[in-house]
């Protein structure tokens, strides 16, 4: 995120929207419920689950971006799916 975040200062529409939303992805991988949840034995294949699904769309957003093919489809749709931190501003990886 932070080799997106500087190749990429001053993005703007489209462009801006999947960087944002990279970074959203790659908090909502990071986060510990899901190693909390697998550490507890509780819904370990849910936690596993949606820890993969954030890992894979934050893979094919950083492709995407890097070869300026962003599915704006696709994109809506995650977007609409876990938009947790609406004002987030990927800057903050710079």
């Amino acid at each position: 995120m932070v080799e997106l975040a500087r190749q990429f200062p001053d993005a703007d529409g489209l462009l801006r929207r999947a960087l944002n939303q990279a970074a959203r992805e790659l908090l909502l991988a990071q986060s510990s419920d899901w190693a909390f949840i697998m550490k507890t034995g509780s819904h370990v294949e849910y936690a596993v689950k949606r820890t993969q699904d954030h890992v894979l769309r934050f893979t094919r957003l950083y492709d995407d971006i890097r070869a300026n093919r962003i599915d704006e489809s696709w994109l809506s749709d995650i977007e609409y799916k876990d938009n947790l931190f609406p004002d987030i501003n990927y800057r903050v990886y710079a």
